[in-house]
């Protein structure tokens, strides 16, 4: 019985051989299709490479202040401890206050390398601070008064200016000196110690013995006439206000004083007393750290979505501008998925390239940064490392939709154009 249609055999089937795009020749193709315009690739990678370099900028120099805060909280505030009288508002009929020898009793601590007693001068209404006893003169301030003994300034760590500060032979014999802050000693006109020139608060003289030009704790010492704790005592009686002290310690001694403190000053009612230690000095470093990742990151983020803009935006124009290259590789064979990883290609190649520029140039800025303030410059190796590949995946995104804008071209519409 023979069959109505003849078999074909296997040897007269047509063969369709599949089109390939092997790896080599798609990054050829990437390659040539980068370097025809390099003018034209370089404007387009780089806002990949400001977007990546302004990451690793800031990632590095937030690790490096954050190293640098470090450094300082453990030299100033991990070395301090505050301590308020509140035996008033412990018990309403306590009137103890800090003893006279407050600073001895506190220096019998181990670990205690300063100590004094402060508080402001309450003074009468209309009593101004001058540079001469005439009230009409024109050097005259309103500025606050400040008693202290020498512990205190000795724990504020001050640089001068001019002169010296007054010490515990001032403190002890009462002496009608001050110590003023550069500002003040402008505005009262006061320009050098070799006169010896006088404050006068009201009627009273006070010998400038000392210009401050800074210190390292209790800057608000600078906004104030600063005169001997005992000096104050004599001629304006105790403190309305409750006072305090300012102790500095050595490097990890300051929790254990600040536990000590008020036995110390007061064995019989330590409750009088509230030492205040430092905080914990990672806690404030997580802290300030994450308020500047925070903020800078969003930054980073911005410079990276404008980067991905402008890398889709020329990619777009590419695919425009070569449609009739698109269409003879279509005619040749080409598949739409050979046009798409071809252009992902180009656009990814120029997102890595400009990512590697990108981490090179921030890696620089944070070390010339750190270097012209004399810090330790710090980068997380993940920074670095990442860094590239973050300028990949943006080309790699930003190349989407022209490599599917291209995969639609058809050949015969590209040929005819």
């Amino acid at each position: 019985m023979k069959l109505p249609f003849p078999r074909r055999s296997a040897r007269s089937r047509p063969t369709v051989r599949l089109s390939r795009l092997s790896w080599r020749d798609l990054l050829s193709e990437a390659a040539a299709g980068i370097l025809q315009r390099p003018m034209r690739s370089v404007l387009t990678s780089l806002g990949t490479v400001l977007g990546v370099g302004t990451f690793v900028v800031i990632l590095g120099l937030t690790a490096t202040a954050s190293s640098q805060i470090d450094d300082r909280f453990n030299a100033l505030s991990a070395t301090e401890v505050d301590v308020e009288d509140i035996a008033r508002q412990t018990n309403p009929f306590a009137d103890l206050g800090f003893p006279d020898d407050a600073e001895q009793r506190v220096g019998r601590l181990n670990g205690v390398r300063h100590a004094g007693v402060y508080w402001p001068v309450e003074l009468s209404e209309g009593t101004e601070v001058r540079s001469a006893p005439v009230t009409e003169a024109p050097g005259s301030t309103s500025a606050s008064v400040m008693a202290a003994s020498s512990g205190v300034l000795q724990a504020a760590n001050p640089t001068l200016a001019q002169g010296v500060v007054f010490n515990t032979w001032h403190d002890r014999t009462a002496q009608q000196v001050a110590v003023i802050g550069p500002g003040l000693a402008a505005r009262l006109g006061i320009t050098t110690l070799e006169t010896r020139p006088a404050v006068f608060i009201g009627d009273k003289a006070f010998t400038v013995v000392g210009i401050v030009d800074s210190v390292e704790r209790k800057p608000d010492l600078l906004m104030s006439v600063i005169v001997p704790r005992s000096t104050a005592l004599k001629i304006w009686g105790v403190p309305k206000d409750s006072a305090k002290m300012l102790i500095s310690t050595a490097p990890g001694a300051a929790p254990q004083v600040a536990t000590e403190a008020a036995v110390a000053l007061a064995p019989a009612h330590p409750e009088y007393f509230k030492a205040i230690p430092p905080p914990d000095p990672r806690a404030l470093r997580t802290e300030v750290s994450g308020d500047l990742d925070q903020l800078f990151l969003l930054l980073a983020a911005i410079c990276l979505f404008i980067g991905t803009i402008g890398i889709a935006n020329t990619t777009l124009v590419a695919v425009l501008e070569r449609t009739g290259e698109i269409g003879l590789r279509r005619a040749l064979g080409a598949r739409g998925r050979h046009v798409t990883g071809q252009f992902l290609a180009e656009s990814s190649a120029l997102g890595a390239l400009g990512g590697l520029v990108g981490t090179s140039l921030g890696t620089l800025t944070v070390v010339a940064v750190a270097v012209a303030r004399e810090w330790t410059p710090v980068i997380h190796p993940l920074t670095v490392t990442t860094a590239p590949v973050i300028g990949l995946v943006t080309g790699l995104l930003a190349g989407l939709y022209p490599a599917w804008r291209a995969s639609r071209i058809q050949p015969v519409e590209a040929l005819r154009r």
